[in-house]
C-alpha cells in the first residue's frame, strides 16, 4: 500500500466534506464562492533549514483540523482521494474544541 509523505516543511491535508446548499431538489454548487477550505492534516514534514543552517522543525501535528488559504496550496489526486499540499507557513489557523 502506498501513502503520502511530506518533505521539508510541507503539510498534506485531506479536505473535510462540506454540506452542499440545496433549494428543493437542486444542488447549488460552491463555484465562485471564495471560502477557506478546512481539512485534517494527514502528514507533516520534519522541517527545514534556514539560509544560516539553523533547523526549524514544524509545529503542526497529524490529526489537527486546519484552515487553508483560498489560494496557495496545491491540489493533488492520490489513489482516488483529493488532498492539498503546501508549506506549513501558509496555514491560516487550527480548529480546536473549546473544553471550558
Amino acid at each position: 500500500m502506498r501513502k503520502l509523505n511530506a518533505k521539508f516543511d510541507a503539510v498534506i491535508v485531506k479536505p473535510l466534506e462540506t454540506e452542499e446548499t440545496m433549494y428543493g431538489s437542486i444542488v447549488v454548487p460552491d463555484a465562485g464562492k471564495d471560502r477557506n477550505e478546512q481539512g485534517e492534516v494527514i502528514a507533516v514534514g520534519p522541517g527545514k533549514h534556514t539560509v544560516t543552517g539553523e533547523f526549524i522543525p514544524t509545529e503542526t501535528k497529524v490529526g489537527e483540523i486546519v484552515v487553508l488559504p483560498t489560494m496557495g496550496f496545491t491540489k493533488l489526486q492520490f489513489e482516488g482521494d483529493e488532498y492539498y499540499i503546501g508549506s506549513e507557513q501558509q496555514l491560516l489557523a487550527t480548529i480546536t474544541e473549546d473544553n471550558e
